[in-house]
């Protein structure tokens, strides 16, 4: 019978303490596949993707690939994608799946094999998830999560405008509060046992001092928080560093667009995440 796999909270955070609190999305955007002289096809995203993690795998605590952008290829686009989680995980590169899944139910279930379960060939260390259906919709894939020893983030506070009119709704007993309230209780065992839990949320790097406002308690989630919006949208540590407070440590920023344009070269790509790494580290 196989050893038991640590949890995903506790191999993050090793991560972060080797390489840094940063992770890399790999997001093949047809702009990003032209300018680095590639087709906007499935061979043209398997390159990319493979370079990517190839480049960065060994500085970033985290690689996030951006499943909307393999989806838009069919098939031929989710084979690649198989192939970049399974590059990574022989790299033991930790992998973030950012599908941002949520339904109820047989479906939120299956959903979870898909992205979670053992022998599943889209199975990623992490994916995202959308709570918008009520957090216990999500509860297949929390337990299975905790059964494979994967983790999740869910959406508790993103930057886009439009977030705000669902996620800041309620005053002080607000949908984000609620959300990070329950993601902390999952993670309750994990503080009992000293260790980080493995329901994370996602915050965005741009939120300003929504988490403040809205009397978010992120330090107390004991779980790892994903922020994207370094670089390109215009977060920089400082931002991280007032937006998130006690809880910063736990912050993975997340960059993807003010990486990948450095590339396609290697060397270019990894200076880009120490540039990046330097100006989160303030």
């Amino acid at each position: 019978m196989p050893e038991p796999r640590t949890g995903f909270g506790a191999r993050l955070q090793a991560a972060m303490a080797a390489r840094g609190p940063l992770c890399v999305g790999i997001d093949p955007h047809p702009g990003l596949l032209h300018a680095w002289g590639l087709d906007d096809d499935a061979g043209g995203l398997e390159r990319f993707s493979l370079t990517v993690l190839e480049a960065v795998g060994e500085v970033a605590a985290a690689v996030k690939p951006q499943v909307a952008l393999f989806e838009r290829h069919g098939s031929r686009g989710l084979a690649a994608l198989e192939k970049v989680l399974a590059a990574a995980a022989g790299a033991e590169v930790l992998t973030i799946a950012d599908a941002k899944r949520g339904d109820i139910g047989s479906t939120m279930a299956a959903y979870a094999e898909a992205w979670l379960a053992d022998g599943s060939s889209l199975a990623a260390d992490a994916v995202t998830l959308s709570p918008y259906l009520g957090y216990e919709s999500l509860r297949p894939a929390l337990d299975l999560a905790e059964q494979t020893g994967r983790g999740v983030f869910v959406l508790a506070l993103t930057s886009n405008p439009e977030g705000a009119s669902v996620q800041h709704v309620g005053g002080e007993d607000s949908v984000a509060r609620r959300i990070v309230r329950a993601a902390a209780a999952d993670n309750a065992a994990a503080r009992d046992s000293g260790e980080l839990g493995s329901v994370g949320l996602v915050v965005g790097a741009t939120v300003g001092d929504a988490p403040a406002r809205l009397g978010l308690d992120l330090a107390g989630l004991n779980g790892p928080v994903l922020a994207p919006g370094l670089g390109a949208q215009g977060a920089t540590g400082a931002d991280l560093r007032r937006s998130f407070g006690s809880a910063f440590g736990r912050v993975l920023g997340t960059s993807s667009r003010d990486i990948l344009k450095a590339g396609p070269e290697a060397a270019a790509l990894r200076d880009a995440v120490a540039r990046t790494l330097e100006m989160v580290a303030g």
